[in-house]
This record gives C-alpha cells, structure tokens and sequence, in this order.
C-alpha cells in the first residue's frame, strides 16, 4: 500500500517536473497534436492571404511587363548579326559610281569656269578698244552690237555653268532612295531664269515697219526676167521685182516655165493676190491670154548695164520670143555694173523707169541694192495681211510638218552644209568660207552645247566620205548627235504622201523647196555663208517669226585652219 502510494506521488512529481522545464514551444507543439487553438487559427489564414496577393499581382504585372519590352525594343535586331546582301553591295557601288561621275562633271565645270574667266577678260579688252575707237570715230554703233553679242554669250555660259551644277547634284542624290525622282538630263534653272532662253526669237518689230502699198493698175505689167544663178536667186530676183512693180504700179507677170523654172509647183501664186486682197501677179498663161491679139513687150529698159545690158544674154531672148513675145529695143538707162552695184533709193529708180506704156521689162534685178534696209525688213517692203508674200506652197509646207513630226520633234538645229562646187567659189572670196569638216563639227559642237537640243537637221550637197565623218564629230556630253537627212521615197512612210499623191514628187526643186522649208522651221539654224539657199531660209525665218539669237553661219566670225593654194 505503502509503495503504490509512493509510486503515486512519485508519477505526479515527475508530471509537475515535466511540466515546468518543458519549453513554450514544445508544450505549443505537443498541445496541437490533441486540440485546435482559435490564435493559431487566425494567424494560419491570415499567411495564406498574403501569398495569394502576392502572386495575384504577380500574374498582372508579369504580363504588362513583356507588352512594355514588346514594344519598346527590337528584340530581332538586338540578337541578330548584320550580314551585307547583294542589295547592299549594289547600293555601295552606286554609290561609288555617283560619285565618280560627279567628279568628271566638277572637271567640266572647273574648265568651263576658266573659259568664262578668260573671256570676260576679252569682253574686258573689247569694251575698252571699242571705247577708245568710238570715241575718235564718232560711232557707238559697233560697240552695242558687240557688247550684246558678247553678254548674251556670257549669260549662255553663266546658265550652262548652273544648269551643270544642279546635274551634278543630281548624281549625288541619284544613288539614295529618291533616284527615281532626279532628271539627270534636265537643265534645273533657278525660277528667276525662267524668262529667259538661250536661244530665244528675235523681237522683229513688226509694228516698226516701213511699207507701201501695191496698187497696181490692171493693164499696166511688169514682166519679170530672171536668169541669174539657181532657185534661189530666182526667188530673190522675183522678190525684188515685186518691189519695182509696187512702187511703178503695175502687174507683175510671173515667168513662163519655159524659159525659167516652174514656179506653180514651189510657190503658191494665188497665195499673193490673196495677202494683199486684189490681183498683183498674174502668171504668163493668164497675161498672154490677156495679150492674145498684142503679146509685146512695148518698153525693155535695163537696169544692169554690165556685163551685157539687162544681163540678159542672146539665148534667153531667143526663148522669150520663142513664147510669141515681140521685143522693143533693148535700152541702158544708166550706167550699172552687176559686180559692184550702186545703193538706189525708189527716187532714183521712178526718174528712170516711170512709163505710160503698157508692158515694160528692167531684165534681172537679183544683184539691185535698191533701199535695202527696206526690203529686208520681216515681212518685206509691201503691206499685206500675211507673214510673208513668196512662200512655199501648201503641199510642201505640210509635207515638211509631217516629216518633222516624224523625225525631229519641236527642238532641232537645221545644218545647211553646203560643200558642192563651194571649195573653189569660197576661197576666190576674202576671206574664204570653206572649212575643213573637223573645224565645222567643232563650231557645230558649240552651237549644239549653246541650243542643249538632241538632233540637228541635215541639208547638203555633200559627198558622203564627208558627211560620215561629220557624222563622227558631232558628239554631246559623249554622246552623238545624229544628223538627219531625208530618206529615200518609202510606201510604208505616209509623210510625203501628198507630194506622191500630186506628181511632185522627184522633182529637184521641189525637194530644194522642201529643204528649205525644214529649215526655216527648225529651233536654231546654221547656215552657209555666201550661199542664197541660206539666204533664202533666214528670209522666210524672220518672215515667219521663227528666227533664233543662236541662228548664224558656219563658223562665223572664224577664218578656215587651212586654206588651199589658188591654182
């Protein structure tokens, strides 16, 4: 008994001994094996609550952080190694190439620039030389043409020189993204240029003119006698003749085909009598039809005493009278040399030629010098509603449109190189107009760079030999010039289709007719000094107001580089 109440007590002391060393933590653990505590509870939730905001703000942040790094960085090229394609290299050689032709192009303008220098430097000397020469002589004339001749010229060169330049910007833009845009061909000009053209018309003035009026009376003629030289002197002598019947008012009688050329298949006659609006010419089938019963010439006076009187020969009076025409006596009024005639005025000539009679003849007047200021003025001497009296007729005109349309376009230089028969007939003058063909392409080079126009217009007589290696001299910016010529008859070209259709075609001087009209309406025309065919084209340019600043002889102003011995 004794014992089981001391095993008692000693199990109750060992349970009290346990109970005050045991540490907080250990009784908190031991006691949550067998009960649920309400702080332990509390504190449990609350922990739970924490991690799950936690990560609640993870999952919407996390997202809103890879849009930013989407947007903001180019995660492609920041891991991607940059490797040159076949696009790249082309674009470096562009690039490369731009760059070396912009070089050449500095080169041109450098040396270009040099001959500006050089020739202000001359415009320099010349202005002083003219002052110094006017101001003993008296006369300032020459001083402005030459001033103006030379400062056109120099803002020629001036607006090459920036035209040049903006090309050379061009070049190097051309290699970038816009090349499509740059125009390397194009002449750039600052807007304040716009008014102004190298090769612009000539003002003609025509409210400046002097004429007078044609009223002839219907049974007085004039019979119009043509024998000097070609085509061309015949279309100036009957030119002037028009002149002598206006101011003696009478009819002029155009002549007959057989003893001059057949002027109805180059001229249109009917187109006179209609500019003035009254009958002024009549051909000779109509006068003779007039004159049936009295085909007579009642007064031949001559205005060219020498070589021959009238300068009309025995043959060709044998064929005047061959068309039933009677003859007076052929008569000298004063005395006239065809080599050096003398300046008339319309005083002079009415002193001499005024008559009552009906039908009177002055034999040929090409090489007259009667008021010449007057005739060569635009439009000639006579007032009339047209450009001009003597032009080409209506065929031939539109058949020189259509191969304009066809080949040469609105911008072209006309060449008249006239070589046939030229060579001697040149070097008898002083000084000579014959140049060698390596000297004309270089004058011609400079017109071509002045007039910036990409075809030139070939009229010549010349061999071929001559014409292929004018060919091969012709170049701009490196590049050839062609030189047009009219081609041989074609079925399957429709430009000449009238000529073919009217029986002109094949006829020399219709062809020449054609030439001419070509020319007369090219941009800018280089013509043959001494040469009427010239002439007559720079007649019918400034008639038609189509004359340029740029338009001038071969070579003009320049002596040939090599001139033959006489034989």
């Amino acid at each position: 008994m004794m014992k089981q109440e001391s095993s008692d007590e000693e199990e109750n002391d060992r349970e009290n001994l346990i109970s005050q060393n045991a540490r907080p933590n250990d009784v908190a653990r031991h006691r949550s094996v067998f009960q649920i505590d309400d702080d332990a509870f509390k504190s449990s939730l609350s922990g739970a609550s924490r991690r799950f905001k936690k990560r609640y703000l993870l999952a919407i942040f996390l997202p809103m952080l890879f849009l930013i790094l989407y947007f903001t960085t180019d995660l492609k090229n920041m891991f991607r190694t940059h490797v040159p394609t076949i696009k790249d290299l082309d674009s470096s050689s562009r690039m490369r190439e731009s760059e070396l032709q912009a070089l050449y192009l500095l080169k041109q303008q450098e040396f270009e620039l040099f001959k500006m220098w050089n020739y202000t430097t001359l415009v320099n000397q010349s202005n002083f030389n003219s002052v110094d020469n006017s101001s003993n002589l008296g006369n300032s004339t020459g001083l402005a043409s030459l001033s103006t001749s030379m400062l056109e010229d120099l803002r020629s060169r001036v607006f090459g020189q920036i035209s040049l330049n903006k090309r050379i910007q061009g070049v190097l833009l051309s290699s970038h993204e816009n090349e499509g845009l740059v125009n390397l061909n194009e002449n750039y000009t600052d807007p304040s240029f716009g008014g102004w053209n190298r090769c612009g018309k000539v003002d003609q003035r025509l409210s400046e003119r002097r004429t007078i009026e044609w009223k002839p009376r219907s049974d007085k003629y004039l019979l119009a006698i043509c024998v000097s030289g070609q085509m061309s002197n015949h279309l100036i002598c009957l030119e002037k003749h028009m002149f002598f019947a206006a101011f003696l008012n009478r009819v002029l009688v155009i002549p007959s085909s057989k003893v001059d050329y057949e002027f109805r298949r180059v001229l249109d006659i009917e187109h006179i009598n209609k500019c003035l609006g009254r009958k002024v010419v009549v051909t000779f089938e109509e006068f003779a039809e007039t004159k049936k019963n009295h085909l007579h010439v009642d007064k031949f006076m001559c205005y060219f005493s020498d070589p021959v009187p009238c300068f009309v020969d025995d043959d060709h009076v044998k064929k005047l009278k061959g068309l039933g025409l009677s003859l007076s006596k052929i008569e000298t009024v004063w005395k006239e040399d065809v080599k050096k005639p003398k300046q008339r005025t319309v005083q002079d000539v009415l002193a001499k030629f005024s008559s009552d009679d009906d039908v009177i003849a002055i034999g040929d007047v090409f090489f007259a010098d009667v008021e010449r200021d007057w005739v060569l003025q635009p439009g000639g001497p006579i007032a009339h509603k047209c450009k001009t009296l003597i032009e080409p007729s209506r065929l031939i005109l539109l058949t020189a449109q259509r191969f304009i349309q066809t080949f040469l376009g609105k911008d072209f230089i006309a060449l008249h190189f006239r070589r046939h028969g030229f060579l001697k007939f040149c070097n008898a003058k002083k000084p000579s107009c014959f140049f060698p063909v390596p000297q004309a392409a270089e004058c011609i080079n400079r017109l071509v760079e002045r007039a910036n126009t990409p075809v030139i217009y070939l009229s010549t007589d010349a061999a071929d030999s001559e014409t292929g290696l004018l060919q091969s001299l012709v170049v701009l910016n490196g590049k050839t010039v062609p030189l047009v010529r009219r081609p041989a008859r074609n079925s399957a070209e429709k430009w000449d289709a009238l000529l073919y259709r009217h029986g002109l075609e094949g006829d020399s001087q219709v062809e020449a007719m054609l030439d001419k009209t070509i020319c007369a309406l090219s941009s800018v025309f280089i013509g043959s000094s001494g040469s009427t065919f010239t002439e007559d084209i720079l007649r019918l340019r400034k008639d038609w107001g189509s004359a340029s600043l740029c338009d001038e002889y071969l070579c003009q102003g320049e002596l040939p580089n090599f001139i033959a011995e006489d034989e």
